[in-house]
Protein backbone atom coordinates (compact mmCIF):
# COMPACT_ATOMS: atom_id res chain seq x y z
CA UNK A 1 0.00 0.00 0.00
CA UNK A 2 1.17 3.14 -1.14
CA UNK A 3 2.11 6.12 1.65
CA UNK A 4 -0.84 8.32 -0.20
CA UNK A 5 -3.26 5.50 0.43
CA UNK A 6 -2.05 4.69 3.65
CA UNK A 7 -2.77 8.48 4.24
CA UNK A 8 -6.37 7.86 3.13
CA UNK A 9 -6.97 5.06 5.18
CA UNK A 10 -7.17 7.23 8.03
CA UNK A 11 -10.06 9.41 6.32
CA UNK A 12 -12.44 7.02 8.01
CA UNK A 13 -16.15 8.93 8.53
CA UNK A 14 -18.17 7.54 11.27
CA UNK A 15 -20.99 8.87 13.96
CA UNK A 16 -18.53 10.28 16.08
CA UNK A 17 -17.55 12.34 13.19
CA UNK A 18 -20.40 13.73 12.37
CA UNK A 19 -21.35 14.86 16.10
CA UNK A 20 -17.86 16.34 15.99
CA UNK A 21 -18.96 18.35 13.05
CA UNK A 22 -21.79 19.47 14.33
CA UNK A 23 -20.06 20.47 17.51
CA UNK A 24 -17.28 22.19 15.53
CA UNK A 25 -19.99 24.24 13.04
CA UNK A 26 -22.02 25.32 16.41
CA UNK A 27 -19.11 27.00 17.84
CA UNK A 28 -18.39 28.84 14.58
CA UNK A 29 -22.06 30.22 14.57
CA UNK A 30 -22.43 30.86 18.51
CA UNK A 31 -19.02 32.64 18.38
CA UNK A 32 -20.02 34.56 15.38
CA UNK A 33 -23.48 35.10 16.83
CA UNK A 34 -21.85 36.32 20.43
CA UNK A 35 -19.15 38.88 19.36
CA UNK A 36 -21.47 39.57 15.84
CA UNK A 37 -20.13 42.98 16.29
CA UNK A 38 -16.53 42.17 15.86
CA UNK A 39 -17.49 39.52 12.54
CA UNK A 40 -19.51 42.77 11.16
CA UNK A 41 -16.23 44.55 11.33
CA UNK A 42 -14.61 42.01 9.76
CA UNK A 43 -17.21 41.68 6.50
CA UNK A 44 -16.80 45.27 6.30
CA UNK A 45 -14.18 44.86 4.82
CA UNK A 46 -15.45 43.35 1.20
CA UNK A 47 -16.48 45.35 -1.37
CA UNK A 48 -19.98 42.85 -1.81
CA UNK A 49 -20.51 45.14 -4.62
CA UNK A 50 -17.34 44.95 -6.87
CA UNK A 51 -14.69 41.86 -6.71
CA UNK A 52 -15.91 40.45 -3.92
CA UNK A 53 -13.36 37.50 -4.59
CA UNK A 54 -10.25 40.05 -4.18
CA UNK A 55 -11.31 40.91 -0.57
CA UNK A 56 -12.44 37.29 0.58
CA UNK A 57 -10.27 35.82 3.24
CA UNK A 58 -8.93 32.76 0.81
CA UNK A 59 -6.36 31.64 3.87
CA UNK A 60 -8.68 31.63 6.31
CA UNK A 61 -11.16 29.90 4.56
CA UNK A 62 -8.46 27.04 3.48
CA UNK A 63 -7.48 26.95 7.55
CA UNK A 64 -11.06 26.23 8.50
CA UNK A 65 -11.43 23.39 5.51
CA UNK A 66 -8.53 21.76 6.65
CA UNK A 67 -9.32 21.70 10.32
CA UNK A 68 -13.06 21.01 9.59
CA UNK A 69 -11.85 17.69 7.28
CA UNK A 70 -8.98 16.84 9.99
CA UNK A 71 -10.63 16.49 12.87
CA UNK A 72 -13.07 14.44 11.23
CA UNK A 73 -10.73 11.34 10.05
CA UNK A 74 -11.56 8.81 12.78
CA UNK A 75 -13.11 10.57 15.39
CA UNK A 76 -13.89 9.14 18.65
CA UNK A 77 -15.80 11.07 21.32
CA UNK A 78 -14.37 10.01 24.56
CA UNK A 79 -10.66 10.71 23.56
CA UNK A 80 -11.51 13.52 21.65
CA UNK A 81 -13.42 14.86 24.72
CA UNK A 82 -10.03 15.03 26.62
CA UNK A 83 -8.80 16.64 24.28
CA UNK A 84 -10.79 19.12 24.07
CA UNK A 85 -10.87 19.60 27.93
CA UNK A 86 -7.12 20.09 27.75
CA UNK A 87 -7.38 22.28 25.13
CA UNK A 88 -9.72 24.64 26.36
CA UNK A 89 -8.11 25.28 30.04
CA UNK A 90 -4.74 24.99 28.30
CA UNK A 91 -5.59 27.47 25.71
CA UNK A 92 -6.94 30.32 28.45
CA UNK A 93 -3.66 29.77 30.20
CA UNK A 94 -1.61 30.45 27.37
CA UNK A 95 -3.60 33.09 26.21
CA UNK A 96 -3.84 35.10 29.75
CA UNK A 97 -0.39 34.49 29.73
CA UNK A 98 1.12 36.09 26.68
CA UNK A 99 -1.73 38.77 27.33
CA UNK A 100 -1.09 39.42 30.86
CA UNK A 101 2.81 39.45 30.16
CA UNK A 102 2.55 41.81 27.00
CA UNK A 103 4.60 39.33 25.09
CA UNK A 104 1.37 39.57 22.03
CA UNK A 105 -1.63 41.81 22.16
CA UNK A 106 -4.95 41.44 19.77
CA UNK A 107 -6.46 44.18 18.13
CA UNK A 108 -9.80 44.41 20.50
CA UNK A 109 -7.04 45.04 23.55
CA UNK A 110 -8.97 41.97 25.94
CA UNK A 111 -6.40 40.02 27.94
CA UNK A 112 -7.29 37.57 26.96
CA UNK A 113 -10.20 37.41 24.66
CA UNK A 114 -12.88 34.73 25.14
CA UNK A 115 -13.55 34.70 21.18
CA UNK A 116 -10.29 33.25 20.60
CA UNK A 117 -10.54 30.32 23.15
CA UNK A 118 -12.51 27.77 21.44
CA UNK A 119 -9.63 28.18 18.34
CA UNK A 120 -7.29 26.39 21.00
CA UNK A 121 -8.93 23.28 21.02
CA UNK A 122 -10.35 22.99 17.88
CA UNK A 123 -6.69 22.93 16.65
CA UNK A 124 -5.68 20.33 19.33
CA UNK A 125 -7.97 17.95 17.63
CA UNK A 126 -6.55 19.17 14.24
CA UNK A 127 -2.54 18.22 15.44
CA UNK A 128 -3.66 15.03 17.07
CA UNK A 129 -4.72 13.54 13.63
CA UNK A 130 -1.62 14.80 12.32
CA UNK A 131 0.42 13.32 14.52
CA UNK A 132 -1.67 10.06 14.28
CA UNK A 133 -0.90 10.56 10.72
CA UNK A 134 2.50 10.74 10.62
CA UNK A 135 2.93 7.68 13.25
CA UNK A 136 0.94 5.89 10.81
CA UNK A 137 2.59 6.70 7.76
CA UNK A 138 5.85 6.01 9.10
CA UNK A 139 5.09 2.05 10.43
CA UNK A 140 4.90 -0.69 7.90
CA UNK A 141 2.67 -3.48 9.54
CA UNK A 142 4.10 -6.94 8.60
CA UNK A 143 1.36 -8.87 10.31
CA UNK A 144 -1.22 -8.21 12.83
CA UNK A 145 1.29 -8.48 16.28
CA UNK A 146 4.10 -7.14 14.67
CA UNK A 147 5.26 -3.79 13.19
CA UNK A 148 8.45 -2.93 11.79
CA UNK A 149 9.10 1.11 11.44
CA UNK A 150 9.97 2.70 8.23
CA UNK A 151 11.89 5.62 8.92
CA UNK A 152 12.64 5.13 12.76
CA UNK A 153 13.77 1.22 13.17
CA UNK A 154 12.70 0.02 16.36
CA UNK A 155 16.67 -0.66 17.47
CA UNK A 156 19.61 0.79 19.11
CA UNK A 157 20.65 2.51 16.47
CA UNK A 158 16.72 4.09 15.76
CA UNK A 159 16.49 4.96 19.33
CA UNK A 160 19.28 6.90 19.31
CA UNK A 161 18.68 8.77 16.40
CA UNK A 162 14.98 9.54 17.20
CA UNK A 163 17.08 11.21 21.05
CA UNK A 164 19.41 12.97 18.49
CA UNK A 165 16.51 14.51 16.07
CA UNK A 166 14.86 14.90 20.01
CA UNK A 167 17.05 17.35 21.37
CA UNK A 168 18.57 18.90 18.07
CA UNK A 169 14.69 20.45 17.88
CA UNK A 170 13.98 20.99 21.22
CA UNK A 171 17.15 22.33 22.60
CA UNK A 172 17.51 25.15 20.35
CA UNK A 173 13.92 25.94 20.94
CA UNK A 174 14.17 25.74 24.52
CA UNK A 175 16.84 28.66 23.92
CA UNK A 176 15.15 30.21 21.67
CA UNK A 177 12.20 30.92 23.84
CA UNK A 178 13.90 32.35 26.73
CA UNK A 179 15.36 34.81 25.00
CA UNK A 180 12.15 35.75 22.93
CA UNK A 181 10.38 35.90 26.95
CA UNK A 182 13.39 37.34 28.32
CA UNK A 183 11.62 40.48 28.47
CA UNK A 184 9.30 39.22 31.04
CA UNK A 185 11.60 37.33 33.28
CA UNK A 186 9.89 39.26 36.14
CA UNK A 187 6.43 37.95 35.73
CA UNK A 188 5.60 34.73 37.77
CA UNK A 189 3.26 33.40 34.48
CA UNK A 190 6.86 33.61 32.51
CA UNK A 191 8.80 31.93 35.01
CA UNK A 192 5.97 29.23 35.52
CA UNK A 193 5.24 28.99 31.44
CA UNK A 194 9.40 28.26 31.37
CA UNK A 195 9.72 25.87 34.10
CA UNK A 196 6.34 23.90 32.88
CA UNK A 197 8.59 23.72 28.91
CA UNK A 198 12.09 22.76 30.90
CA UNK A 199 10.59 20.42 32.88
CA UNK A 200 8.58 19.00 29.78
CA UNK A 201 11.36 18.34 27.71
CA UNK A 202 13.72 17.08 30.05
CA UNK A 203 10.58 14.64 30.82
CA UNK A 204 10.31 12.70 27.64
CA UNK A 205 7.44 9.74 28.05
CA UNK A 206 7.57 8.96 23.72
CA UNK A 207 10.90 10.71 21.94
CA UNK A 208 9.13 9.90 18.56
CA UNK A 209 5.66 11.01 19.31
CA UNK A 210 6.74 13.59 21.11
CA UNK A 211 8.91 14.86 17.80
CA UNK A 212 5.57 13.99 15.46
CA UNK A 213 3.37 16.34 17.61
CA UNK A 214 5.63 19.12 17.63
CA UNK A 215 5.86 18.77 14.38
CA UNK A 216 2.38 18.67 13.39
CA UNK A 217 1.37 21.71 16.38
CA UNK A 218 4.32 23.91 14.44
CA UNK A 219 2.89 22.87 10.77
CA UNK A 220 -0.26 24.28 11.63
CA UNK A 221 0.73 26.89 13.77
CA UNK A 222 3.03 28.46 11.33
CA UNK A 223 -0.82 29.07 9.03
CA UNK A 224 -2.30 30.38 12.27
CA UNK A 225 0.30 32.63 13.11
CA UNK A 226 0.84 33.79 9.30
CA UNK A 227 -3.36 34.75 9.19
CA UNK A 228 -3.59 36.33 12.70
CA UNK A 229 0.09 38.46 12.25
CA UNK A 230 -0.82 39.61 8.59
CA UNK A 231 -3.96 40.49 9.63
CA UNK A 232 -3.18 42.33 13.01
CA UNK A 233 -5.76 40.13 15.00
CA UNK A 234 -3.10 39.86 17.60
CA UNK A 235 0.78 41.41 17.63
CA UNK A 236 3.55 40.16 19.25
CA UNK A 237 6.12 42.68 20.93
CA UNK A 238 8.32 42.36 18.14
CA UNK A 239 5.98 43.23 15.62
CA UNK A 240 7.12 39.85 13.28
CA UNK A 241 4.91 38.34 10.93
CA UNK A 242 4.99 36.15 12.56
CA UNK A 243 8.24 35.27 14.78
CA UNK A 244 9.68 32.04 14.72
CA UNK A 245 9.09 31.58 18.75
CA UNK A 246 5.19 31.90 17.76
CA UNK A 247 5.51 29.13 15.19
CA UNK A 248 7.46 26.98 17.06
CA UNK A 249 5.47 27.61 20.51
CA UNK A 250 2.78 25.90 18.75
CA UNK A 251 4.63 22.83 18.90
CA UNK A 252 5.70 22.76 22.47
CA UNK A 253 2.09 23.68 23.26
CA UNK A 254 0.88 20.43 21.74
CA UNK A 255 3.90 18.49 23.60
CA UNK A 256 2.58 19.94 26.63
CA UNK A 257 -1.83 19.05 25.84
CA UNK A 258 -0.88 15.71 25.10
CA UNK A 259 1.32 15.01 28.06
CA UNK A 260 -1.35 16.73 30.29
CA UNK A 261 -3.99 14.52 28.35
CA UNK A 262 -1.87 11.26 29.81
CA UNK A 263 -1.55 12.72 32.84
CA UNK A 264 -5.31 13.12 33.45
CA UNK A 265 -5.72 9.81 31.40
CA UNK A 266 -4.03 7.78 33.83
CA UNK A 267 -5.34 9.51 36.76
CA UNK A 268 -9.02 8.56 35.64
CA UNK A 269 -7.56 4.84 35.23
CA UNK A 270 -6.28 4.77 38.43
CA UNK A 271 -9.75 6.42 40.04
CA UNK A 272 -11.58 3.94 38.16
CA UNK A 273 -9.67 1.29 39.37
CA UNK A 274 -9.86 2.20 43.05
CA UNK A 275 -13.37 2.64 42.55
CA UNK A 276 -14.08 -1.02 41.03
CA UNK A 277 -12.21 -2.43 43.86
CA UNK A 278 -14.52 -0.80 46.79
CA UNK A 279 -17.60 -1.31 44.53
CA UNK A 280 -16.51 -5.12 44.91
CA UNK A 281 -19.00 -7.06 47.30
CA UNK A 282 -17.15 -8.46 50.52
CA UNK A 283 -18.61 -12.11 52.18
CA UNK A 284 -18.68 -12.09 55.59
CA UNK A 285 -17.02 -15.63 57.12
CA UNK A 286 -18.76 -18.06 59.82
CA UNK A 287 -17.17 -18.79 62.99
CA UNK A 288 -15.94 -22.44 61.24
CA UNK A 289 -14.04 -19.99 58.38
CA UNK A 290 -17.33 -20.72 55.19
CA UNK A 291 -18.34 -17.99 54.00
Amino acid sequence: MSLLQRAFSLLKWNRHSSILLGGFLLSIFLIMYIWWPLAEEYLAFVDWDGAWWLYIDWLLIGIFAFISITIMARAELRTDALIIFVGIFGGLAIESWGTQTNLWFYYTNERPPLWIIPAWPIASLGIDRIARLLDHLTTKTLSHKDTKKIFFVPSSLGDLVVKLLYWLIFAPFLALMLVFVAPTFDKSFTILASLLCVAIILTPTDYRYALFTFIAGAGLGYTLELWGTTRQCWTYYTYQTPPLFAVLAHGMAAVVFWRAGLMLKMIGEKIRSLTSQQAKPTYAKSPDGEA
